[in-house]
């Protein structure tokens, strides 16, 4: 499609017209759809036809500089331009590409036959500015929210608020998506489905720019500019001066046969009649920041509607599909369920090839039924729905995961501008095997091996740097304290912004990660927060950070009382000691650091627990029971005997909440400080007839403490829980009884039944004694005149005879 811009050239006078419109370059407009395979395909064959002299495309002009790499054999999509402010790299935007993306083949087309390629985009200087202003507009405004005193809105403000600016929770979907009303009226519930169909996944043709233009047109002139806010549509206006302009510019070179790719959305603004002095007024101005460019690699997942992308698609290994086969549209449908079968029976599930054959055949006479060239994707998933997992759709997931989704990470080439970071990441993955991928997938290390040792100070080093490569499971293996760590890595394609922004740290991962917890340490604002930074720098090997942070946690040790943030330090440090020598750290660095701490904490230990109410008595469990596997983990004489001391004193404090009484008694048992006599002496005293029973109740869920073995196997706590519960009055029972649940409620379901189990144990001799009792009889003594109470409504609803006037029961 051709377009002789006679309109946005500078007029001519009457006598040079002439001369001038002969001499006007082509250009050439070809609006397409960001990432669609059939907008890619017929624009390669419209170039191949037009041989366009210059290739202006919808993008960032600052990284014009970067578009020879688009040839080289290591650039493998999808990938992006990732434009940010050295400044401020929060400021940043990703301009995504894959092979099926228009854009993308644009670039090769050109490069491949030396015509020169240009973005014509609004800067991004421009555009990360006006974003930082709308950032620190929310920010101030937010800070003027907390600032100010409230104040009470009348009802009718809202009435002042202009509708056209705030989006309607309900809005229609073609207000959202203009393409609605082509599909309608084409009888299609959806734009997206109707593009599909008539763009994508069609055979393609240079004619169908010419259509996208007119639908484009009339679109606009209906519907007008649909944008959120003001300053979006003014973003938006901007942004086409700009390619207006660009377009001119590439005119006045010389070119003969310009070639326009853009979105579709802006062809009717690109051929509009606006002359050249209004498109540079509006531009006249423009704030601005600096900006920096590089190549990254991208993931499938992170093209998705799903991720976020205003430009998303929803089935980006779809569409690579279909550029695939776009030269074999006989093979679409057979090469798709192929795949799906390979991912079947990599999991087990029958797919024979008969099965292949039969789904082939629905999904071809599906298309003919709808009269379709081809089966497009919603053909084949009705065809693998009905014939390969035989309706079930939990089978379809991983499907479309695997293939319509996909899992696939780009690469760039060596010779792509980054900053040192990262080229130290590079290298570390190489030397270390492990190699980005955009699929999770688990990794278990052996620390005793050195490979596997630094793989684990690595990923522990990134996620200082808040870029979470891998998380460490906190079960299994990895949980027990053995040789083993197991991690689940995925890598995203935003870590590359992470590592730029983490840049300003080193040059090195071990530097910046080093820098980073230091300077966290300066931040941080607890105790337990220094402690974890300890524990994380060791794991991490980072022996200056290590130093830093222990310095720093004995300082503000040194200046606080509070006994809970002192306990919760406890659990962090004692992890040092988890794996001894087969992390080779050297665990002498922190571990009178660690004495230390567990010697004040256990000195404060009796006055945090009194005072309490219910609800900061069941915080502080948590923290104790912590602290205390942690100090048995160290293992330390003194540090043991001062803590089992303190909670000898808790258990017998009289300010002390009961819920700590009881969990300091059940922890000296367990620890065998206390015989079971003592305890049994404790709870005697706590379960007493004269305790208040919501107080009985608390020691007892503490004492129990969410463990049921101690009542299955100790006859003297059984008897005395026993007697409690049987010698409270009916309202006090009626107290306790929330409590008391909600202790049981914690119990495992074996527990609770081997409870039940021994209760009916123990009840059966007192039935056996009774009169008609049976030692088989589990109800205990029958009340007759009790059970007969609900026979006169029984019989009503069953419908049966009313019972004799004596009261017979039978």
């Amino acid at each position: 499609m051709s377009d002789h811009d006679d309109a946005v050239a500078p007029p001519a006078t009457s006598a040079e017209a002439p001369v001038e419109r002969r001499r006007a370059p082509a250009t050439h407009f070809f609006g397409i759809r960001h990432h669609g395979p059939g907008c890619a395909r017929s624009l390669v064959r419209a170039f191949d036809e037009l041989r366009p002299d210059c290739v202006l495309i919808e993008g960032p002009p600052e990284s014009d500089d970067l578009l020879a790499l688009v040839l080289d054999d290591a650039m493998v999509p999808p990938v992006a331009l990732l434009g940010y402010c050295p400044d401020e790299p929060r400021l940043a935007v990703y301009h995504p590409f894959a092979t099926f993306s228009p854009e993308w083949q644009a670039l090769r087309w050109a490069a491949a036959h030396g015509a020169p390629a240009r973005f014509i985009d609004l800067p991004l200087a421009h555009e990360l500015a006006f974003e930082k202003a709308a950032r620190e507009a929310r920010q101030a405004a937010a800070e003027a929210a907390q600032a100010a005193p409230p104040v009470e809105v009348e009802p009718a403000a809202a009435a002042d608020v202009d509708e056209a600016i705030v989006p309607e929770a309900d809005e229609p979907l073609e207000h959202r998506d203009p393409l609605t009303w082509l599909a309608r009226a084409a009888g299609y519930d959806d734009g997206e489905s109707w593009w599909n169909h008539m763009v994508e996944e069609r055979a393609d043709g240079t004619e169908l720019f010419e259509a996208i233009a007119t639908a484009m047109t009339s679109l606009r002139a209906e519907l007008g500019d649909r944008h959120p806010t003001p300053e979006a549509a003014q973003r938006e206006a901007l942004r086409e001066a700009y390619m207006r302009q660009c377009v001119r510019a590439a005119q006045k070179e010389g070119f003969e046969r310009i070639a326009v790719v853009c979105g579709a959305w802006h062809l009717p603004a690109l051929r509009a009649s606006v002359t050249a002095k209004a498109d540079a007024a509006l531009l006249k101005g423009l704030p601005k920041v600096k900006v920096q460019s590089t190549w990254v690699p991208w993931t499938y997942r992170h093209l998705t509607r799903a991720s976020g992308y205003g430009a998303g698609i929803a089935s980006p290994g779809w569409y690579e599909h279909l550029w695939n086969t776009h030269e074999r549209p006989g093979q679409r449908a057979v090469g798709w369920l192929a795949r799906v079968a390979r991912l079947m029976r990599e999991r087990d599930l029958d797919c024979s090839s008969a099965h292949l054959i039969e789904a082939t055949r629905l999904a071809e006479t599906l298309a003919a039924l709808r009269e379709r060239p081809a089966p497009g994707l919603t053909e084949l998933d009705e065809a693998s729905r009905t014939v390969l997992t035989l309706g079930d759709d939990a089978a379809l997931h991983f499907i479309r995961d695997a293939l319509v989704v996909g899992d696939q990470l780009g690469a760039v080439p060596p010779s792509v501008p980054t900053v040192p970071l990262q080229r130290d990441l590079e290298g570390l993955q190489k030397r270390l095997r492990l190699k980005p991928e955009a699929a999770q997938k688990s990794l278990d290390l052996d620390l005793r091996g050195d490979n596997d040792l630094a793989r684990s100070h690595l990923l522990h080093r990134l996620a200082l740097l808040d870029v979470p490569w891998g998380s460490v499971a906190k079960v299994g293996r990895s949980a027990r304290g053995t040789f083993h760590e197991i991690w689940t890595l995925q890598w995203q394609p935003e870590f590359a912004l992470r590592l730029i922004e983490a840049s300003l740290w080193g040059q090195t991962v071990e530097q910046a990660a080093t820098a980073r917890t230091q300077a966290r340490c300066a931040e941080a604002g607890s105790l337990a927060e220094l402690s974890a930074l300890v524990d994380q720098a060791l794991l991490a090997d980072l022996d200056l950070a290590v130093a830093t942070a222990t310095k720093a946690l004995e300082d503000r040790a040194a200046l606080t009382g509070d006994a809970a943030q002192l306990l919760a330090t406890l659990p962090p440090l004692a992890n040092v000691f988890r794996y001894g020598n087969v992390r080779q750290t050297d665990a002498a660095l922190v571990s009178h650091v660690l004495d230390g701490l567990a010697l004040r904490a256990a000195i404060g230990l009796p006055v945090a627990c009194g005072g309490l109410d219910d609800s900061a008595a069941e915080a502080l469990r948590g923290v104790v029971l912590s602290a205390h596997a942690a100090i048995a983990l160290r293992d330390g004489e003194a540090a043991t005997h001062a803590w089992r001391r303190a909670l000898g004193q808790v258990a017998g404090q009289v300010g002390a909440h009961d819920l700590l009484k009881g969990v300091a008694t059940r922890l000296l048992l367990d620890a065998g400080e206390w015989t079971n006599d003592a305890a049994a002496q404790a709870m005697s005293l706590n379960l007493s007839a004269g305790a208040e029973p919501a107080h009985a109740a608390a020691w007892l869920e503490g004492f129990l403490n969410r463990n049921a073995v101690v009542l299955l196997h100790d006859a003297t706590v059984w008897s005395l829980v026993d007697d409690w519960l049987s010698a409270l009055s009916d309202e006090h029972f009626i107290r306790v009884l929330p409590l008391v649940r909600r202790t049981f409620s914690a119990f495992a379901a074996s527990e609770l039944h081997d409870l039940s189990h021994k209760a009916r144990q123990k009840a059966g001799p007192a039935q056996a004694a009774a009169p008609g009792g049976t030692g088989d009889d589990v109800f205990g003594a029958w009340d007759t005149d009790r059970a007969a109470l609900p026979l006169p409504l029984l019989r009503t609803l069953l419908g049966l005879p009313a019972a004799a006037s004596n009261g017979d029961a039978a």
